[in-house]
């Protein structure tokens, strides 16, 4: 099948991210935009998963639970759990793993954990920009002992991607997807990178702000629309 999906995106939890970005705004925007799977990805935490996920379902849009990791190297990853439960298990893994920095919300906004219809639940006390003591190397590997699959966030960048930091990829790392942003110019990266030849390539909006959130453009190729699917699909299943 292909499937119009957006990996890659922020709830008002993410404390980049607008208080606009609700997880009932940002389904039902992804809904009319026209996508048939969106994963929520807030930076190192799947606390507005299951809200999305429960929209989600009772709008038709699959909605998969993820996070953007910020691993000990200061790198992003993205990562994909199978169901909100999963998530929120390894959400608290990596909560374990932050550095007790509280938010200040005055500079970096609410963080904001969020009902079904946009009432606020709670708000995260830990600043969720920082980065968790898991090191990219150990990160494939755990994320599969939850079930999920993994791969480094918009590799373009120059800052927070595994390129900027290291500027080399190495299959030691055994990721075997990679993102890039939908601006990229992808052949001279795969030229510099003979690797990402052999991985899955996917672009995502990476949005913070409803008006960031992109028209379907590249589908992906899925046995069905479903997070296990997804995963098997990043996992080279």
């Amino acid at each position: 099948m292909e499937i119009y999906a957006d990996l890659h995106m922020h709830s008002c939890l993410s404390p980049c991210g607008d208080n606009d970005m609700t997880p009932y705004n940002l389904v039902q925007m992804a809904k009319l935009l026209g996508y048939d799977m969106i994963a929520l990805t807030d930076h190192n935490t799947c606390r507005n998963c299951k809200s999305a996920e429960k929209i989600g379902n009772e709008i038709g849009l699959t909605v998969v639970s993820g996070m953007e990791l910020c691993t000990a190297e200061e790198i992003h990853c993205v990562c994909l759990l199978p169901n909100s439960d999963t998530a929120e298990a390894f959400s608290a893994y990596v909560r374990t793993t932050l550095p007790p920095v509280e938010n200040q919300p005055e500079i970096f906004g609410e963080q904001r954990v969020m009902d079904c219809g946009d009432t606020i639940l709670d708000t995260e006390p830990l600043l969720l920009t920082t980065a968790s003591s898991i090191s990219v190397d150990a990160l494939v590997p755990l994320v599969k002992k939850f079930g999920g699959a993994c791969f480094p966030a918009h590799l373009d960048r120059a800052s927070y991607s595994l390129l900027s930091v290291f500027g080399f990829l190495y299959p030691e790392l055994q990721f075997t997807a990679a993102e890039f942003t939908p601006q990229a110019d992808l052949p001279p990266y795969l030229d510099a990178h003979p690797l990402l030849r052999e991985m899955r390539i996917v672009r995502n909006s990476d949005a913070h702000y409803l008006e960031n959130m992109l028209e379907p453009n590249e589908p992906l190729p899925l046995r069905d629309c479903s997070a296990q699917a997804l995963i098997d699909y990043i996992n080279g299943v």
